[in-house]
């Protein structure tokens, strides 16, 4: 790694020594990546969290004690919180909604191979999910069932301060479309949408395109029309 490439510091949290040693071996190939600490439960990765300041946590979503997901909710709601991608052995758990709603960059199966782990880990670093918009609803369709009926009236009022032209980027981003893709379907500059964008989640108290998109299906809003 040169002086100027940024490095990235990760923290692995699973409650299974043999899948940490995998992970840990695995990010060792990766001249800009450094596991700064390994936790076995959910409290030891918020503890460890604290003490070295990872920019990307690997959490297990089923671990003893306190688990994956309250310790992601813990970590997300940190001042400078860490980017946090759940790891799971199910393509379609229920519990991954939970955690994206709660901030999650996205999810990894833990079957992922390592040059697709050590990408996902440079693309959060850098605020970018790993888990697009167009997945995220797959996901939510195939686990989520009722819950939706009883989520859309909270969702419909958490939009409802957006104004019509950040509403409709919100309605783009739930369709899986790109900044430079709403820039273009909407006529208005790419700098305008990343403004609208930076809008929506201030205003909504989100921490990233995700959330957005779970809030939009929630909310039952079709995509506008091509």
């Amino acid at each position: 790694m040169s002086d100027s490439e940024p490095r990235i510091d990760v923290l692995v949290a699973d409650d299974d020594p043999i899948v940490r040693f995998g992970l840990v071996m695995m990010l060792r190939g990766a001249p800009d990546v450094r596991v700064v600490a390994e936790a076995g439960d959910g409290a030891e990765a918020v503890e460890l969290a604290d003490r070295h300041a990872p920019d990307v946590v690997l959490m297990d979503i089923r671990m003893p004690g306190t688990d994956g997901l309250e310790a992601t909710e813990t970590l997300r709601r940190r001042r400078r919180a860490p980017q946090v991608v759940v790891l799971t052995t199910f393509d379609a758990d229920a519990h991954v909604l939970r955690a994206l709603r709660a901030g999650a960059a996205g999810f990894l199966l833990k079957d992922t191979p390592p040059d697709e782990l050590v990408l996902a880990i440079r693309q959060v670093a850098q605020g970018r999910p790993v888990l697009s918009p167009e997945v995220t609803r797959r996901l939510i369709d195939r686990v989520a069932g009722g819950e939706q009926d009883t989520r859309r009236d909270a969702a419909r009022r958490k939009l409802a301060p957006l104004a019509d032209r950040e509403r409709t980027v919100a309605i783009e981003i739930g369709a899986g479309r790109s900044n430079a893709e709403i820039a273009a379907r909407n006529h208005i500059g790419l700098a305008t949408v990343k403004t609208h964008v930076s809008a929506i989640l201030t205003k909504l108290d989100l921490n990233n395109r995700v959330q957005i998109a779970l809030l939009v299906h929630d909310a039952g809003l079709d995509s506008p029309q091509s």
